[in-house]
């Protein structure tokens, strides 16, 4: 396995572990001012967009491939509209859910930060050098 899928797995399982402490375990419970209400609301869109290259490049390295730049570009990119879909599906009052723009917005600030993180990782361990 490339060094990278390894940092990918630990990244994506540490990120996963915190959206699901914040959404189940911090914000039903606990009363905060209106800031961190505010930044624990949108935290787990933020957080769960930043791990889409990480994700991708674990779980799915063989099919997106992911060695250059505009691989990571592209993935992230098709993340950016899946993701952009998904908070517009939830427009329609049949899914129960609530369309906020603020989720829209750091849904794609939480992807382009994880690009570029996702980017300097790459270069750190010369990805395109592996098989």
């Amino acid at each position: 396995m490339h060094p990278l899928q390894h940092i990918s797995k630990r990244i994506v399982i540490a990120g996963t572990l915190l959206i699901w402490a914040i959404k189940w375990a911090v914000r039903p419970y606990v009363d905060f001012s209106a800031l961190v209400t505010l930044l624990l609301g949108i935290a787990p869109n933020l957080l769960g967009s930043f791990l889409l290259p990480f994700g991708a490049f674990w779980l799915f390295r063989r099919f997106f491939g992911m060695e250059d730049a505009y691989q990571v570009r592209l993935t992230c990119f098709v993340g950016c509209v899946l993701v952009t879909i998904n908070e517009f599906l939830q427009l329609i009052p049949v899914f129960g859910r609530t369309f906020d723009w603020l989720d829209l917005l750091f849904s794609l600030v939480g992807t382009w930060l994880g690009y570029l993180s996702f980017i300097a990782l790459m270069q750190k361990h010369r990805i395109a050098t592996y098989p």
